[in-house]
């Protein structure tokens, strides 16, 4: 079962004291990088109850309005060990018809044609026949539109592109696409490990199975249709990966030491790729035990680690940083003030709740004792406004 991750506007999340990293996000990344054909990788950790969660839905939330396609999922429910299933979980969550669609319509533009002279429910080369262009000559142009979107496009995989140009067509209503291989060219597009190639070979369609060692490359095509979709681009959140040295009987997945160093290796791979793929930012949360065990954490695989440990130095914090401390943000934008305007953002979700905002005494006490605490000070705040609760 997938762990709960709410979808929220943008203006209903409360961003303060984070809105100095989440604005800063929103016009370098989501406004420019990203849309404009860069990719990005970013790390968030923090101590337990820090706002990691929170700052996921924050950031999809804002990308959920700069027209991305938002995926998010935990480290408790997808083995992360190895990539297939990332990209399968990946592309279960987007849903590519609506970009297929787009690209449809796209088609139809570019042979000179209004989508809207077209009657609704009706296919492209049935209106045509009904105007008496169906012909071989027209067929044969929507043979060229589709080679020319999908197949000589050079960021497709080749057989992602052909799966595409042939869903497309069917959309169109040509090349005539029976409903049985619509379903198996999904599936395999999918990663379903079931479709026989056989069954493919006989559409006069030779793919290799996706696993592992293919899915990233997968993944930059399906990046792609998103962009060629309409979209921006594509913002996956995946939370919990402190699940990777989890001891307790009770998680849903254990990983065992092999699952582990494959994650770190895949993950360290994501990385070395990650500027060969376009219109994709990936943002992975954990808590810093994470960080900190040095036997099982990051710091045990020197070849992942060697990649991220110069993020962790500097003064103050780095708005370009790819290892965002939740602490240290919080250390250095959290004062009293702002830790009264957060009780109170608190306070305004829980109607008919007891509950009061933080004085600015309270908020104060809260900064000293988040130097020591064990949780963060979002959590410490909700700790503090029950405590006032009881008094009341």
């Amino acid at each position: 079962m997938m762990s709960e991750f709410k979808e929220f506007s943008s203006s209903g999340l409360p961003d303060c004291g984070i809105s100095f990293l989440t604005d800063f996000w929103k016009e370098k990344y989501l406004q420019e990088y990203i849309k404009n054909g860069g990719s990005k990788i970013k790390f968030v950790t923090g101590r337990k109850g820090s706002g990691k969660t929170h700052f996921l839905r924050l950031t999809a939330a804002l990308a959920k309005v700069e027209n991305y396609k938002i995926v998010h999922f935990s480290a408790k429910d997808v083995w992360m060990h190895d990539f297939r299933e990332i990209y399968v979980e990946i592309f279960r969550q987007c849903g590519i018809f609506d970009c297929l669609e787009a690209v449809s319509r796209h088609l139809i533009r570019e042979m000179g044609f209004d989508c809207g002279d077209i009657p609704q429910g009706m296919k492209f080369i049935d209106y045509l026949s009904q105007n008496g262009m169906g012909d071989a000559l027209t067929k044969r142009e929507i043979r060229t539109q589709l080679r020319q979107i999908f197949l000589n496009n050079p960021v497709l995989d080749n057989n992602f592109a052909l799966a595409c140009s042939m869903l497309t067509g069917s959309l169109i209503g040509y090349p005539v696409l029976e409903d049985q291989n619509r379903e198996l060219l999904l599936a395999w597009l999918e990663g379903d490990r079931t479709v026989k190639l056989s069954q493919l070979r006989a559409m006069d369609f030779y793919p290799s199975r996706i696993t592992r060692y293919n899915a990233r490359h997968m993944l930059r095509s399906l990046a792609e249709l998103i962009r060629m979709g309409g979209y921006s681009g594509l913002f996956i959140t995946i939370d919990d990966l402190e699940i990777l040295i989890s001891r307790s009987s009770l998680e849903p997945v254990h990983y065992t030491k092999m699952k582990r160093e494959d994650t770190y290796e895949s993950i360290r791979q994501l990385i070395d790729d990650i500027d060969s793929m376009r219109n994709i930012m990936f943002v992975l949360s954990f808590d810093r035990q994470l960080m900190d065990d040095e036997n099982a954490g990051l710091k045990s695989y020197q070849a992942l680690w060697m990649r991220i440990q110069n993020e962790i130095v500097g003064e103050r914090f780095n708005r370009f940083t790819d290892m965002v401390d939740l602490d240290r943000l919080a250390a250095q934008e959290y004062t009293p003030e702002v830790i009264v305007s957060i009780s109170e953002s608190f306070f305004r979700q829980l109607e008919n709740s007891p509950v009061l905002p933080l004085s600015t005494q309270e908020a104060g006490e809260i900064v000293q004792k988040a130097r020591t605490a064990s949780v963060g000070i979002p959590q410490l705040i909700q700790n503090a406004m029950k405590e006032v609760e009881k008094d009341v």
